[in-house]
């Protein structure tokens, strides 16, 4: 007869509701190699399919919003979730179908990866589907993680500094009532500040800026490896932390792939 050993049975379930990317830099490709990297079962569901690469985004479809439901709940019969997080989300239905999902499925932890607009400035929700997202789905969630643009919209206000960034931090956790890291990839300067507020609590994360040519995928990747950290039971103010390192090493380590240099995870 033969054995199993199942070694590896209490490893955590992790979930990610985001679109494909063909060029597998961003979104669930992100995603499941982090979640891998990151030693937790990595599952999906897909909100989009895309035809782009790390310098062109060419064309997105929308999956019905019935669907991506059908696939979050499969998932959630299938494994006990200990954490998920959200990637594009283009229209209302999908944010709106997203809410109901966690709630009848019970999500302990839902991380929010705003994707309304990249780090070039290519808006990637419909405006319908931002007010969803504001009024929606970010009170349900524990944590937001928006760059400087996304930032802008939920805060209100322009972002040009560090001091500006730490105020719309804590301008949208209270806003939301939700913990914001504030990821400040997309300001000038040699070095890379994140900031969390958590429940009134302000916390400031500096690193060097790695110095890269291409940094598609990096936001997801970063949203990907918070979600598995908390999910191991890590606290938040240091899976903040290394949630940053690892991505500065993905970048400090891109492969060269034809005229690419996509973030590599490797397993340290």
């Amino acid at each position: 007869m033969t054995s199993f050993d199942y070694t590896n049975s209490d490893v955590p379930v992790v979930l990610t509701i985001a679109s494909s990317d063909s060029g597998a830099g961003s979104g669930i490709q992100a995603d499941l190699k982090t979640f891998s990297a990151l030693d937790v079962f990595g599952t999906c569901a897909i909100t989009a399919v895309t035809a782009q690469t790390p310098t062109e985004f060419r064309r997105m479809h929308a999956l019905p919003a019935d669907l991506v439901k059908e696939q979050i709940m499969s998932v959630s019969d299938g494994f006990p979730i200990s954490a998920a997080k959200t990637g594009l989300l283009p229209t209302r239905e999908l944010v709106e179908m997203v809410v109901e999902a966690d709630e009848e499925c019970g999500i302990p932890i839902l991380v929010v990866d705003p994707r309304m607009i990249t780090s070039k400035g290519v808006r990637m929700m419909d405006a319908d589907a931002v007010e969803a997202l504001k009024s929606a789905l970010l009170p349900v969630a524990r944590v937001v993680t928006p760059n400087v643009h996304e930032c802008e919209i939920l805060a209100g206000f322009p972002i040009g500094s560090v001091e500006d960034l730490r105020k719309a931090a804590q301008t949208i956790s209270e806003k939301y009532e939700i913990a914001c890291v504030a990821t400040g990839g997309g300001l000038p300067g040699e070095y890379l500040t994140d900031i969390l507020c958590d429940e009134g609590e302000l916390s400031e994360f500096v690193h060097d800026r790695v110095k890269v040519l291409e940094t598609h995928g990096a936001g997801c990747t970063y949203s990907a490896a918070l979600t598995a950290m908390i999910a191991k039971g890590m606290l938040l103010t240091d899976a903040v932390q290394e949630s940053r390192l690892l991505v500065s090493r993905a970048l400090k380590e891109a492969w060269h792939v034809g005229p690419h240099v996509p973030l590599h995870l490797s397993v340290h």
